[in-house]
């Protein structure tokens, strides 16, 4: 018995180490330029930017596929960021993709909606709670604000209102070349 507790106990050890070595030797490295770039982006993952997440497009950007100003609900904030970060020079938001908006967030008009949850199946970030046949509601702290839902909605008892800005979402406006140079 205590002879093979002592064997379990050696094969542990040894598989352990195994693992431990090839967790270190194969260890596969991220690109630090795309992930500074998705920490850039505002993860919404709403594909407004023709990648089908902020991901992909940061993927994009740091190969030079794609322009940094393709993300209409990060807005100009974001671009400006993205230039900061790349050297290179701010350009407006892409008339192609979108205009900036203000955050939003969805809501379900509960008395309308029929749980058919093809809006849990449009939602890319799982903020959207139900059954089916039963009334959905949305997640607010987990809505982005994508507005992937509104689509497949056959009754239209998803409305997108705008966030209330509190202390915790609150950021400071980025300064404006332009007044920055007048005051001198």
């Amino acid at each position: 018995m205590l002879t093979a507790i002592l064997a379990l106990t050696a094969l542990a050890l040894v598989f352990g180490l195994l693992l431990g070595f090839a967790a270190v030797r194969f260890k596969v490295e991220g690109d630090p330029l795309v992930d500074q770039i998705d920490a850039i982006l505002p993860q919404t993952q709403c594909g407004q930017c023709s990648y089908p997440g902020c991901r992909p497009y940061a993927e994009a950007i740091a190969n030079e596929g794609a322009e940094i100003n393709r993300c209409p609900p990060g807005g100009e904030t974001t671009i400006i960021a993205l230039a900061d970060l790349l050297g290179r020079d701010p350009i407006p938001l892409d008339a192609e993709v979108g205009e900036e908006k203000p955050k939003m967030v969805a809501i379900i008009i509960e008395d309308t909606c029929i749980g058919c949850t093809l809006c849990i199946q449009a939602c890319p970030v799982d903020a959207i709670l139900g059954a089916a046949k039963q009334m959905h509601t949305i997640i607010e702290s987990e809505c982005t604000g994508c507005e992937l839902c509104l689509e497949p909605c056959p009754v239209d008892c998803i409305e997108m209102v705008p966030t209330t800005e509190d202390i915790f979402h609150w950021k400071w406006p980025y300064p404006d070349e332009t007044s920055a140079e007048t005051k001198l």
